[in-house]
């Protein structure tokens, strides 16, 4: 597993407060929403913003093309990857 999935991991539960999870604890391909992880709207939306404050990267707007950054740890860490402005 590369270095940004474990930050996108880290990011996922310090910005959802999950404390009783650890990074190991979230499947890198399993759906963040649903029967994955269990995220909701109001997930995604916190941690949009999260993503944007530590990676300089927008995701905006409820479009299939933003679904299709958040299914899974990968794809997120994908796009972040490919859009990222700033090297944190």
């Amino acid at each position: 597993m590369n270095n940004l999935e474990n930050e996108v991991k880290a990011l996922i539960i310090e910005a959802l407060n999950l404390e009783d999870m650890t990074p190991e604890d979230i499947e890198t391909d399993a759906p963040l929403f649903g029967e994955g992880l269990g995220l909701d709207s109001v997930d995604a939306l916190e941690l949009g913003l999260a993503v944007k404050k530590r990676f300089g990267v927008s995701l905006s707007g409820e479009t299939e093309e933003v679904r299709a950054h958040f299914r899974s740890v990968a794809s997120l860490a994908a796009f972040i990857r490919e859009n990222r402005t700033e090297e944190k």
